[in-house]
Order: C-alpha cells, then sequence, then structure tokens
C-alpha cells in the first residue's frame, strides 16, 4: 500500500499520471472499496493459513458465483446462457471435491467463504468505481491505498504484528531488502494489473482469469505441499472445476472477437443511459 502511494504520489508530480486532487468527496466516492480490501486480505490470510493449497485453490472458484451474482444486482449486467453453464460448472467442481476433502475444518471453510464474498464485492466494486465516480483507474488506486494504510498500520501495532516485523533480524542483510523492495513493487504492480483489468473488462473476467494461474498452481500443490490427503473424488471435483474455468476464457475471449460483441456493448450503452434521469432525481 504504502509503494503504492508512494509511486503514484510521484508519478503525478511528474505529470505521468492524473487523477483528482484529495476533497472531502473523494472519501464517500471509493467508499465501501476500503473496508472489502482490507476484510478480503485478513480473512484470505487466515483461509490460507488453514487450508490445503488445492483445496484452497477450489474453494476460491465460488467467488465467480458471487462475482456474477453481485454484478447482475450491482451493475445490472446480464450473461449468455454459455458463460452461466460454465460458472455452474466451476461451481459443481469446486463441490464434488470439497465433498471429499478429507481435512474438512468447518472454522476454514469459513474463512474461505467469507474471503470469497468479500473478494467478489471488491472487483464488483472497483468496476463500479471506474465507471461512475470520476476518480479513474489511478485514483481509485491511490485513494483505496490512502485510506487503508495507516488503520492497516494501527492495526498490526494492536496485534504486535508491527512490532514482529521491526525486529526482524535480517533488516541489515542488502539481499533481503532489495527482494523485500522488489516484492513490494510487485505487489503494486500486481494491484495495478486487477484494476486494469477491471477497467477494460468486467469484474466477472478478472475474477476467471485470476483463477486460470491457479490450475498449476492446484495440480503441483497435490504433490508438492504434504497437507494435501489424495482421493479420486477431490481429484475429479478438482479437475471439473479447472476445465470450467478453462472453458469460460474460452467463450469470453472468443465472443469479445465476434461481431455480436458490437450488439452487446449497445445494449450495455442503452442500460447506463436508463439509469442516468434516476440519478440526476
Amino acid at each position: 500500500m504504502i509503494t503504492t502511494i508512494v509511486v503514484l504520489y510521484l508519478a503525478k508530480k511528474n505529470n505521468t499520471v492524473k487523477f483528482p486532487d484529495f476533497d472531502r468527496s473523494v472519501v464517500l466516492k471509493i467508499f465501501p472499496l476500503p473496508l472489502l480490501y482490507v476484510g478480503n486480505h485478513v480473512t484470505g490470510l487466515a483461509s490460507t493459513k488453514k487450508l490445503s493449497l488445492p483445496m484452497f485453490t477450489v474453494l476460491r472458484k465460488f467467488t465467480i458465483l458471487m462475482t456474477m451474482i453481485l454484478e447482475a444486482y450491482l451493475l445490472r449486467k446480464t450473461f449468455p446462457r454459455r458463460i452461466i453453464f460454465s460458472v455452474v460448472t466451476i461451481v459443481f467442481g469446486a463441490m464434488v471435491a470439497a465433498s471429499s476433502d478429507l481435512a474438512f475444518d468447518m472454522e476454514a471453510y469459513t474463512f474461505i467463504l467469507l474471503n470469497d464474498a468479500f473478494t467478489a464485492a471488491t472487483g464488483v466494486y472497483t468496476k463500479k468505481k471506474l465507471g461512475d465516480q470520476g476518480l479513474g483507474k489511478y485514483g481509485v488506486l491511490f485513494y483505496n491505498s490512502l485510506l487503508i494504510v495507516i488503520p492497516t498500520l494501527l492495526a498490526s501495532a494492536f496485534t504486535g504484528d508491527l512490532h514482529k516485523a521491526l525486529s526482524f533480524e535480517n533488516w541489515s542483510n542488502v539481499i533481503f531488502i532489495f527482494c523485500f523492495l522488489l516484492s513490494c513493487f510487485m505487489g503494486f504492480v500486481l494491484m495495478y494489473s486487477i484494476v486494469l483489468c477491471s477497467y477494460y473488462n468486467s469484474a466477472l473476467t478478472t475474477t476467471v482469469v485470476g483463477a486460470i494461474k491457479n490450475v498449476a498452481v492446484a495440480y503441483i500443490g497435490i504433490f508438492v505441499g504434504g497437507d494435501y490427503l489424495f482421493s479420486w473424488t477431490n481429484f475429479l471435483g478438482l479437475s471439473i472445476c479447472m476445465s470450467g474455468g478453462l472453458v469460460y476464457s474460452y467463450l469470453t475471449f472468443n465472443s469479445s472477437q465476434t461481431p455480436g460483441n458490437n450488439a452487446e456493448g449497445t445494449q450495455e450503452q442503452k442500460i447506463l443511459i436508463t439509469e442516468d434521469p434516476s440519478r440526476k432525481v
């Protein structure tokens, strides 16, 4: 977060990027994105600690269904049947895999489902803020980080994590400092990539594309992590889940190159026009 603030602030001073200056209205414009972002990270860390890597990957797929529901409710977006079927396939595979999880932990499942909800809400609200608040992609990134950095530091101090970080013995190690700063910058690149993907695509597409990378992670985790308990039902569910994700990606990127995509764009434009009078009222 601090890296994001520093990089974008310096870029704004050098006129490399542009976003609105801070005023009281910015807090209302960006809300509730900072709260969702914090909830996403807290529940994500808690669920990662308690679940095996393959099961964490599978249960994260419920984010896709939640994102589709929130987009339909908040953004009034409609989806073709083929897209809906692919999403249902992903969720069905996740349910099959979870039904035979030999290391079932109710607390872990609660955290991962909360993390799914926070992730879905973060993606949809990011798309919403990019479209109708005038902040732009750089403004959303900058002010989201600015508003949560101080509460996050206070929470870290309260839990003792800040003290543990400051008393870490390798702060004098040049190689560690280089790797640490590089990871901070790559974190900024990751956040910018997610916002940029949401800017040019739907929140659902951003969620599914982010899940594709888990194809390799899930299967590697079966052999590498050491905490995965193998069963054929669980493995079948993993395969169904991953296959649905690949089908969704194919349908999405294939439809973006067809002439019918223009018609969909026109339909979305009409929806936005009909909503303008109600906003003025």
